[in-house]
């Protein structure tokens, strides 16, 4: 009997590690800060066709307003009640784009905000998305509602009451995290009103969560949490679909909480991935290329099928989280298109794309100061919609990287090649490489400043291909490079070093 409720609760906890793509789709898009509206018409008219297959979309719960800095990003990371209300819309809006993006099949993750509330400076007024009354310092948030009675004051053994030491775990899970007011998560009370706010969103369709700061919750709370939560709704998923959790767990080594004590409860988000691709594009630390041989757990990553990745994320590309100047953004958009095509073609994770917005970098002492502006909005503080040019990229300070071409069209080879083996590794001893996914795909990438002139085994089938990096495969042909493969499935790449986007890629459905 213990066996069956052991091998029960295993099956319970990996339901969660399947994010529930649907037509052969593993790509996650970030979609940072944008509207709900925005995102329903995204999903149809652009996401669904190119094989995007999930949204991961900002925290919709109400949050604090901060007007100094003036709206920064991180005011949605400090919830003040579970209303569905935020600056990317109403709970309507964003019930209509769950239920529009679904029926293209793009699955919405939902990055939710549970360890803790706002800060506990902010004083008693409407200071909120939508004007619900609260006040931290006397923590009474009366929409939840939550008292004092449901915060972690009394754990915190420090003088501050915030995290002084992350080599303490309990200062790190009891602690306030940058005076951010610390829920009691063993409480059965708070568990129940956290599984409250997930459930809702997953009735309405949702297909999982991206867990904020989980490295400063114990992995007991967190179970209680998600063994409360509801099966995905029967309308888009099948019957008995647990929700998909990836879990924020930032472990870059040196300190004793491991992302390995969460990945038994869901994915994690691996962000040594992050920080050593970004190192090897650089070519710091006489990192190369060709080390990439055995990426992923031979780098002592978590296992591929623990893990999802990314080359930045909405933190780590402002400086903030982890991963340091070595972190790749759009900002280095030759190396971050590179490392994107790599993270794409490798089997590695399951992967997520950002999508950002710009704002204005300004250095001081090596630190960006308006590493806090929020996203492009109006005077008044809202938002403002994307707006698409006529080449399809994004205008008004929307970077969109997900509609550059390079990385479009590396999520759809991703797609093709799905469930293929890493195989056919070339490399020069330096930093040119390629590899096959199969007989499916197959990537070459030239980081060296001179160039690669080489005929490499493919492993494709013969016919003429064209390169999805440098154009798009047409009914009369191809809008950038054509390639031939032989009968013996060699080809010949030629990539000058000085080349704006010095790698290449085929695959099995861009064959003339």
């Amino acid at each position: 009997m213990k066996l069956l409720v052991l091998a029960g609760l295993l099956a319970l906890s990996f339901g969660r590690h399947d994010p529930h793509m649907k037509h052969g789709r593993t790509s996650i898009v970030h979609l940072f800060e944008w509207r709900w509206a925005d995102i329903a018409i995204e999903c149809e008219r652009y996401l669904a066709p190119k094989g995007f297959g999930g949204i991961q979309i900002s925290p919709p719960s109400e949050s604090i307003v901060i007007t100094n800095p003036w709206h920064p990003w991180w005011q949605r990371y400090q919830p003040i009640s579970y209303n569905l209300c935020s600056r990317s819309g109403t709970e309507e809006e964003l019930k209509d784009m769950i239920t529009r993006c679904n029926n293209v099949s793009v699955n919405i993750y939902v990055d939710v905000v549970i360890n803790h509330m706002c800060g506990a400076a902010a004083g008693e007024g409407n200071h909120s998305d939508c004007g619900t009354y609260f006040n931290a310092q006397k923590k009474d948030f009366p929409s939840v509602p939550y008292s004092s009675w449901d915060f972690n004051d009394g754990k915190c053994k420090t003088v501050s009451g915030e995290i002084e030491n992350y080599h303490d775990i309990f200062q790190v899970r009891d602690c306030q995290l940058v005076s951010l007011l610390d829920l009691a998560m063993e409480s059965n009370y708070v568990r129940g009103k956290v599984a409250e706010y997930m459930n809702k969103l997953i009735d309405m369709g949702v297909a999982g969560f991206r867990v904020d700061a989980c490295k400063h919750m114990w992995p007991g709370d967190l179970i209680a949490i998600y063994d409360r939560l509801h099966n995905l709704n029967t309308t888009w998923f099948s019957n008995g679909s647990k929700p998909f959790i990836y879990q924020e767990v930032i472990d870059l080594g040196g300190e004793p909480i491991q992302a390995s004590e969460y990945t038994g409860l869901g994915r994690v988000t691996e962000f040594k991935y992050s920080s050593k691709l970004g190192t090897v594009m650089r070519k710091w630390e006489k990192e190369k290329l060709c080390y990439l041989k055995n990426w992923g757990e031979g780098w002592a990553f978590k296992p591929s099928d623990k893990a999802v990745v990314f080359v930045d994320n909405h933190d780590n590309q402002r400086g903030h989280g982890a991963g340091g100047a070595a972190v790749l953004t759009f900002w280095d958009a030759r190396l971050y298109k590179m490392a994107m095509g790599f993270m794409l073609a490798h089997p590695y994770g399951v992967t997520r794309v950002m999508s950002s917005y710009r704002w204005d970098r300004r250095f001081e002492n090596g630190k960006d100061q308006n590493d806090w502006m929020g996203p492009p909005s109006h005077g008044n503080g809202s938002t403002k919609s994307v707006p698409i040019n006529p080449d399809s990229t994004c205008g008004d300070g929307w970077v969109c990287e997900h509609r550059w071409r390079q990385i479009r069209n590396m999520v759809i080879f991703r797609n093709v090649v799905h469930g293929q083996p890493f195989s056919n590794w070339w490399d020069n001893g330096n930093n040119q490489i390629a590899f096959s996914r199969g007989n499916r795909g197959f990537i070459v990438i030239n980081n060296n400043d001179g160039t690669l002139d080489e005929t490499l085994d493919t492993g494709l089938p013969e016919g003429t291909y064209c390169d999805v990096i440098s154009g798009d495969k047409h009914c009369a042909g191809c809008s950038g490079k054509q390639l031939h493969v032989d009968r013996e499935g060699k080809a010949h790449f030629y990539i000058s070093g000085e080349d704006e986007d010095p790698f290449i890629a085929i695959h099995i459905d861009a064959k003339l």
